[in-house]
């Protein structure tokens, strides 16, 4: 960037800091209080992919068959769980006559 173009960017500045004091309402500091905002704002509107982060290759993906596979696993209902007592329906032990 040459002295030619550093001039107008500086100027771009000044002009978007000036409608952000008026916009807000002209507090005491002046349209200096918004400089920083206001070159910021200017940078990102002139140059919006210099804030992004470009896409790289990432770690591998998961292979399907092991997302296929996770209905396949035991939980406890698989295990018997289900049942609140596991002598219900035998007939062991059986009760004495006697008692």
């Amino acid at each position: 960037m040459d002295a030619s173009e550093f001039a107008a960017w500086e100027d771009r500045i000044a002009v978007r800091a000036r409608m952000m004091w008026c916009d807000a309402g002209e507090p005491e500091g002046g349209p200096e209080r918004f400089l920083d905002q206001a070159r910021e704002l200017l940078a990102i509107e002139e140059n919006p992919d210099a804030a992004t982060k470009p896409v790289t290759e990432g770690p591998a993906a998961e292979p399907l068959i092991a997302v296929e596979n996770q209905g396949e696993f035991p939980t406890l209902t698989d295990q018997g769980e289900e049942r609140t007592d596991p002598r219900r329906g035998l007939d062991w032990p059986k009760p004495h006559p006697a008692d």
